[in-house]
């Protein structure tokens, strides 16, 4: 009976312990215990990765307890699947792969990820398609019958690439197709083993100034009209301009698009705490503003502007107090 007794009681311990992880950092931050917090960020050459970095160095100096620490991934697409797995606990992603991810569209079809919440809407991630002045590549239009480096397969890059060469008429079927990450397609461009690429991200983009440094880089104009049809399909969409000195050698303003970069959590975090990490986010701005450049875009009267999927209760309620 005793035996018995012992093992209901370490078999009960057992089930506590694994509820406070899946609680992960559910729990009361008050209470004095560690909290756990995996971010996940982008490649190393992109806009997640130092922001990641900053956002984890906040949460440490302003959450009681907390332990949160930013890790390099393959971005949006890939954080949803950690999100999804558990391996992360927040993550920052495109508004587009979210929406997707939310309603199983796109690379989520048959794949729907009902447990996303959000907690912020960041900043503008500019689509860039990206080329050298050596190839003469002066609109989307120019592209077909090129090698262009569309994203690595499955990635949000990858269907924000096929989308707007829709709009312009132009399939995969049109050019040579090259599935590289913007890091890789960077590199192609500097070897000339590619005609163009697509980055999306915050600009300045590192890869990109890189690259512009090397190599006499342009960033190829969208029409702004071709946009306003782009617009009308996927509403996630906005108009965005890159300032003309953006890059080096930039002499002219460029008109693009742009989705919106979000951070997002799942059901496993507790209203709480997502109340508590968008505070110190929000009040502590001049860290992110220090990460990155596009640390000026991220305010707090903007932070549900473009968000694609629903809230976490804690962080919209914070959003929406004055």
């Amino acid at each position: 009976m005793k035996k018995a007794m012992k093992k209901l009681m370490v078999a009960g311990v057992l089930c506590m312990a694994g509820a406070a992880f899946l609680a992960g950092c559910g729990s009361d931050s008050s209470s004095g215990g560690k909290q756990f917090l995996n971010i996940a960020t982008g490649g190393t050459a992109g806009t997640y990765y130092p922001l990641g970095g900053a956002l984890a160095e906040i949460l440490n100096q302003n959450i009681k307890g907390m332990n949160a620490s930013a890790q390099s991934t393959g971005a949006s697409v890939a954080n949803v699947n950690m999100l999804k797995d558990g391996s992360v606990d927040i993550a920052f992603i495109q508004n587009d792969i979210a929406y997707y991810a939310a309603n199983g569209k796109e690379m989520f079809k048959d794949n729907k990820v009902d447990s996303l919440r959000g907690l912020a809407a960041l900043y503008p991630e500019t689509v860039q398609f990206v080329t050298t002045q050596d190839k003469g590549i002066k609109t989307i239009a120019d592209l077909k019958g090129k090698k262009v480096a569309v994203g690595a397969s499955g990635s949000g890059a990858e269907a924000n690439a096929r989308q707007i060469l829709e709009a312009y008429g132009i399939t995969y079927n049109d050019i040579d197709v090259q599935y590289l990450s913007f890091g890789e397609a960077v590199d192609a461009l500097k070897d000339g083993n590619v005609d163009a690429g697509v980055v999306v991200a915050g600009f300045p983009t590192a890869a990109v100034q890189d690259l512009a440094a090397n190599k006499s880089a342009a960033i190829v104009d969208i029409d702004p009209k071709i946009s306003d049809q782009l617009m009308q399909k996927y509403p996630y969409y906005t108009k965005m301009v890159i300032p003309k000195g953006t890059y080096p050698g930039q002499t002219e303003d460029v008109n693009t698009v742009a989705v919106k970069c979000v951070i997002v959590g799942t059901t496993k975090l507790s209203d709480e705490m997502g109340g508590e990490i968008v505070k110190a986010l929000y009040t502590h701005l001049d860290r992110m503003k220090a990460a990155h450049a596009v640390g000026k875009y991220i305010t707090k009267d903007t932070a549900l502007e473009g968000m694609s999927i629903q809230m976490n209760a804690g962080a919209e309620k914070y959003l929406k107090s004055n």
